[in-house]
Parts: structure tokens; C-alpha cells; sequence
């Protein structure tokens, strides 16, 4: 965890690249906070009307508009990428050769979707981004023993080529599956060519921990973490 501030946890790996700020909020970090931290009080901070879509934002300049989607990309230094998640998977990802970040909100929806996916083709598009010098977080979310879904979401994910692995049989609610939201991602980047040693992870589970928000375990009573990335 971050020992300044102990409000966000940073990732080591990403901590010692000196261009880049990252941080995955806990309860305890409000958007007010961003003002009151040196590191981080320059930024102009983009976030988004999250709709649990493929929707990606290429971000060229601070927009005057709030926008509607779920996943962020900058190479403009200065722009701070906001995800807001509380069971959700974040992904933050930075391509340290071409100097581009790139700010994911993956629910099981968004990962039917492979927003990961697109939001990694969009960074190569872009800036040119090669898939095996990308850097990928997957911060805190709700853990495959606490994510209880129905036959629905299991179907949906089988229709797309997408559940090998990742469902299992819930252990006492027939037809009840417990689900690997952090692992379905990671498969889709694996996937794409980015090393294994590129990807980090948090892993804490919102469900289970209290110093982290978690829709399913306090309903409408649930705030919203506050991960972030950007490029100094």
C-alpha cells in the first residue's frame, strides 16, 4: 500500500517507472484527496458514465463533456484515467516504450465483451504498442469463491468461445456457478501475446475485505473504489 497516504495501493513494478502515477482506492480514498496529494493534485482527471460496454476513449485532451463508456487510453501526459469499481475488475496498463496509458472497468458483461481485449488493440492502433512490452495491473474485485452467477451468464460466455476455466459448479445451489471475473481476464490478455511476467495483480477480494466497497455485499449502501493511472 502507498505508506503516504495508505488511502491507495500501488503495484511495485509500476511504481519504479518514474513517468507513471497509479493507484487502486480504498474505502478510505474520496476524489477530494486527489487535490490534497502532491503527486497527484496537477492532474486533470478524466472519468466516465460506466455502462458495463466495450466502449473505448481515446483521450487527446481533457474533455469538456463527461463521457459514456468503460474504458480509457492517453498518451498525453498530465490526463489522470479514472475507473470506479465495487466488485468490478480495474485493469490499469502502461506501454512504457511509446509512453501510453490505458484504464479498463471490467464487470462480467464488459469482459463478454473482451473490453480488455479492445481496449489493448486500441493502445496498439494508436501508439503502435506491441503486446509483449505492455505492463497490465488487475486490481482488487470480487474473488471466484464469492461471485455467485446463474446458467445465464454461463451460456453467454460459452456461446463466445469464452468459459474454459472459469466456471465452476457452485458447491450447494444447483445450477448456480461460481466465476473467475480476475481470470477470465487475464486469459483474454495471455491471449494476446502479453507475457505472463507482465502481469500483476492485486489480489484482494472485495466481497471478503472491508476496507474495500462491495456492491454485492452492501447493495444500494456500496460506495465506489477509485483506481487510477497516468503519465507524469
Amino acid at each position: 500500500m502507498n505508506n503516504s497516504t495508505r488511502k491507495y495501493r500501488v503495484v511495485e513494478e509500476l511504481a519504479q517507472i518514474p513517468f507513471l502515477v497509479h493507484g487502486f482506492g480504498t474505502r478510505y480514498w474520496k476524489e477530494e484527496d486527489f487535490e490534497s496529494t502532491p503527486d497527484l493534485s496537477g492532474f486533470h482527471r478524466v472519468s466516465l458514465r460506466q455502462t458495463h460496454s466495450d466502449i473505448i476513449h481515446i483521450i487527446t485532451k481533457f474533455p469538456q463533456e463527461r463521457m459514456e463508456g468503460d474504458a480509457l487510453v492517453t498518451n498525453r501526459p498530465g490526463i489522470l484515467l479514472i475507473i470506479k469499481t465495487a466488485d468490478c475488475l480495474p485493469a490499469l496498463v502502461v506501454d512504457t516504450q511509446n509512453r501510453s496509458v490505458a484504464a479498463v472497468h471490467c464487470g462480467w458483461r464488459g469482459t463478454l465483451k473482451r473490453v480488455i481485449e479492445k481496449a489493448l488493440r486500441t493502445m496498439q492502433q494508436s501508439y503502435g504498442s506491441d503486446f509483449t512490452s505492455l505492463s497490465v495491473v488487475l486490481g482488487p474485485c470480487i474473488d471466484k469463491d464469492c461471485y455467485e452467477v446463474g446458467e445465464d451468464v454461463r451460456e453467454k460466455f460459452k456461446s463466445e468461445g469464452l468459459q474454459n476455466g472459469v466456471f465452476n459448479s457452485h458447491p450447494s445451489k444447483k445450477e448456480k456457478y461460481l466465476f473467475d471475473l480476475r481470470g477470465a481476464n487475464r486469459a483474454q490478455i495471455l491471449a494476446l501475446g502479453v507475457p505472463e511476467k507482465n502481469i500483476f495483480s492485486v489480489d484482494l477480494c472485495t466481497h471478503c475485505d472491508l476496507d474495500l466497497f462491495s456492491y454485492r455485499r452492501d447493495r444500494n449502501h456500496a460506495g465506489r473504489l477509485i483506481n487510477f493511472i497516468g503519465l507524469s
